[in-house]
C-alpha cells in the first residue's frame, strides 16, 4: 500500500487486551513470544500491543502476515528504519556496524563488505568450520555419561568457528573474551532496550559499571589485534588471509576504507550476529532430531551416502538436500531472530490497516513461521516442508529467518555452510537422543534457551 494521503481509508489496528495501567507489559515480560502468538490468534494478522504506564506507554504495531513482512522488509523498506531504542542500545554497545548502521553509513559499509561475502569467498571457510567441528567431536568422546548440553556445545563451536575465520591464529584469546563478555553486554542491552526509562550510561550504577568493564575488555582485545594487523599487514593462520585482514584492506571504488573504529564495529557485529544465530540453529536441529529418530536416521543415511568418511566441503551443500531441509525446518520452528522491529517514517497501510508515522512496527518470524495459512499443523517437525515444490507454493516471506529485502543478512550463506558442515559431521559420528524435551526460551537479541538442552549421544556403530 502506498504511504501518504491514502491512509485515511485504512482501518485502525485491533488492540490486544491488557491489564489496567500497564497494558500488556507484564505479559510481554513474562512470555513475549507467547504474547505475540496470542495476539495473532485473537485478532489476526495486524494487532497493536500497548505496554507500560500512561505517559511511558509503548505502542507496538505487530504485523504477522507474509505479505506484511514483505512490505516492511522489501517493497517499502525505505519507509521502515532501525530507529527504535532497542537498535540504539545495540549500536551503543556493539558499534555502528552493518546490523545497526543506516543511510549513507550503511550503504558505504555494505559496498566495502559485500565482496568479502561472495559465495566463492565464503566457501573457502569450509575447512575452518570442519576443523572446529572435529574439535567438538573430540571433546564429546570423553563426555561423562554420554550427556551433552547442545546449546552450550553449539555456542562454543560457532564462536570458535567465527572467531577463527575473523582472527585466524588469534582465535583462542578472542573466543575466551567474547564468551565471557558478550552475555554481560547482551543482558545490559536487553534491559535498557525494553525499559521505558533509563539512567545515563555514564552514571556509576552497578549495571553500568559491569557493562562498561565488559565493553572495555572486549574492545581492547579487538583493538589490539587490529593494531597488529595494521602494523604488520599480517595474514591469518597458515598463511591465509583471515576476514579481519580482508576487512582492513577493503576499499571501495572511491578509495574509501574502514578506519580503526569502523573496523572494530564490523568485527563486533560479525561476532554478535555470526555465532549466536548459527549456534541457535544447530542446537535446535540436534534437539529436534533427537526427538524424531526416523528423520535423524534419514539425515544420517544421506550424510553417509554422500560423504563416506571424508571431510565435507562447500560443494557438498547441494548434495545434502535433506540435511539442508532439516536445518530450514529447525529455523522455522526456532528462528534465531524471533522478533524484528522497525520504525515507520511516514504514515502508511499494512494489510488494510493504518500505521501512523513514527510507529514502532514489529515483525515476528516466530509467529509467521507458525501461521496456519502457510503451514499445516505448524508445530509439527517436518523437513519436507522445504522441498523445492513446497517452497515454491508458499509466499516468499512465510519464512524469513535471515530477514529480507535490501537489508537481508549478508552472512546467510556462511550460516548455512557452517550449519550443514557441522551437522553432517556430528550426525555421522553420533546418534542423538533428546533428554530435555521441553526447553524454556527467551527472545533477546537472539533466541536463547534459558534452561538446559541436554542430549544423550552414542557413537554410531560401523
Amino acid at each position: 500500500m502506498a504511504a501518504g494521503t491514502g491512509v485515511g481509508a485504512g482501518a485502525g489496528f485491533p488492540v490486544l487486551e491488557g491489564v489496567p495501567l500497564l497494558g500488556s507489559l507484564p505479559a510481554l515480560k513474562a512470555d513475549s513470544l507467547g504474547t505475540y502468538l496470542l495476539a495473532r490468534r485473537r485478532h489476526g494478522d495486524v494487532v497493536r500491543i500497548d505496554a507500560g504506564p500512561p505517559g511511558l506507554r509503548m505502542e507496538l504495531y505487530c504485523v504477522f502476515s507474509a505479505e506484511g513482512a514483505q512490505q516492511v522488509l522489501a517493497s517499502e523498506s525505505a519507509n521502515f528504519r532501525k530507529d527504535n531504542p532497542f537498535y540504539g542500545e545495540i549500536r551503543e554497545s556493539f558499534g555502528n556496524g552493518l546490523l545497526t548502521a543506516q543511510d549513507a553509513d550503511y550503504l558505504r559499509q555494505r559496498r566495502l563488505v559485500q565482496p568479502l561475502f561472495t559465495r566463492k569467498r565464503v566457501d573457502g571457510y569450509a575447512g575452518a568450520v570442519a576443523e572446529e567441528t572435529a574439535g567438538t567431536l573430540a571433546s564429546w568422546a570423553g563426555t561423562r555419561d554420554g550427556i551433552v548440553d547442545v546449546s552450550d556445545a553449539m555456542m562454543h563451536l560457532a564462536l570458535r568457528a567465527v572467531s577463527r575465520i575473523l582472527f585466524g591464529a588469534d582465535v583462542d584469546a578472542t573466543a575466551d573474551v567474547v564468551h565471557r563478555c558478550f552475555p554481560v553486554i547482551t543482558e545490559y542491552v536487553l534491559r535498557r532496550g525494553y525499559s521505558p526509562l533509563n539512567v545515563p550510561r555514564n552514571w556509576p550504577t552497578p549495571g553500568n559499571r559491569r557493562a562498561a568493564a565488559a565493553m572495555e575488555e572486549l574492545y581492547g582485545v579487538c583493538d589490539r589485534i587490529i593494531a597488529e594487523r595494521r602494523r604488520t599487514g599480517g595474514e591469518g593462520e597458515g598463511g591465509a588471509e583471515d576476514l579481519l585482514t580482508l576487512l582492513a584492506g577493503a576499499q571501495s571504488s572511491d578509495d574509501a576504507a574502514f578506519d580503526d573504529t569502523e573496523l572494530r564495529d564490523q568485527v563486533l557485529i560479525f561476532l554478535l550476529a555470526g555465532h549466536e544465530t548459527t549456534a541457535t540453529s544447530l542446537a535446535f536441529a540436534l534437539h529436534l532430531l533427537g526427538r524424531h529418530p526416523e528423520e535423524q536416521a534419514r539425515a544420517r543415511e544421506e550424510v553417509v551416502r554422500v560423504l563416506g568418511d571424508r571431510t565435507p566441503q562447500a560443494a557438498d551443500l547441494e548434495r545434502l538436500p535433506y540435511l539442508t531441509r532439516v536445518l530450514k525446518e529447525a529455523m522455522r520452528l526456532y528462528p534465531a531472530a524471533p522478533v524484528m522491529g522497525r520504525n515507520a517514517v511516514a504514515a502508511t497501510e499494512i494489510d488494510g490497516h493504518a500505521v501512523p508515522a513514527g510507529a514502532t512496527v514489529i515483525l515476528a518470524p516466530w509467529v509467521t513461521h507458525r501461521h496456519p495459512d502457510y503451514w499445516s499443523d505448524p508445530e509439527r517437525f517436518d523437513p519436507d516442508r522445504f522441498t523445492p515444490e513446497a517452497e515454491a507454493a508458499r509466499p516468499r516471506y512465510a519464512w524469513f529467518p535471515f530477514g529480507g529485502g535490501p537489508r537481508a543478512c549478508i552472512g546467510q550463506h556462511f550460516s548455512m555452510l557452517e550449519s550443514v558442515i557441522a551437522l553432517a559431521m556430528l550426525l555421522r559420528a553420533y546418534e542423538i537422543e533428546t533428554v530435555d524435551t521441553e526447553v524454556p526460551l527467551s527472545a533477546g537479541i537472539t533466541l536463547r534457551a534459558t534452561g538446559p538442552m541436554r542430549c544423550r549421544i552414542r557413537p554410531v556403530e560401523g
